[in-house]
């Protein structure tokens, strides 16, 4: 499979509405929530007026001219807010292009950006049950709080 990474551009920010549907975590035998429960503030946080910071960042990943995953971070006061200083990290692959690496690939890409940019960490929120934990993990996230439900994970750039 070939898959190009690059900067998301202006015209494709929408698109992050549905990846960001996508990243929300429906565990096994469970019926996913509908769309416009992207539309509650608390995930809205993540999409809304993206590109108008200079703290928003965002990748694609592109399958066959198909853009497949996005990967995208902002200061916000998210679930897995840290400061105001820490952005915090999206992620989000098509599920039919799971397992194939892109994901880690996405992550590794938007590591090096913030690190380029100066960030020094970047957090992320994430359920426990979620598969990918061990990604994260793999990739060198730590654990620094957890809930009941949820782990907020950094990673030191």
């Amino acid at each position: 499979m070939d898959v190009t990474i690059r900067k998301i551009q202006k015209r494709e920010y929408p698109l992050l509405d549905c990846f960001l549907y996508e990243a929300i975590f429906v565990p096994e035998g469970i019926e996913p929530p509908p769309k416009t429960i992207i539309t509650s503030p608390e995930l809205q946080v993540y999409v809304e007026h993206f590109g108008e910071s200079k703290d928003d960042w965002g990748l694609v990943a592109e399958v066959d001219g198909k853009i497949v995953g996005a990967v995208w971070v902002r200061i916000m006061n998210d679930y897995g807010h840290l400061d105001n200083k820490t952005p915090s990290l999206a992620i989000s692959l098509y599920k039919e292009y799971r397992g194939f690496g892109i994901g880690t690939a996405m992550m590794k890409e938007i590591l090096t950006l913030l690190k380029s940019h100066g960030y020094s960490r970047v957090s992320l929120s994430v359920q426990k049950a979620n598969y990918a934990v061990k990604m994260y993990l793999k990739t060198g996230f730590e654990i620094v709080r957890e809930n009941e439900e949820e782990y907020i994970m950094v990673y030191c750039l």
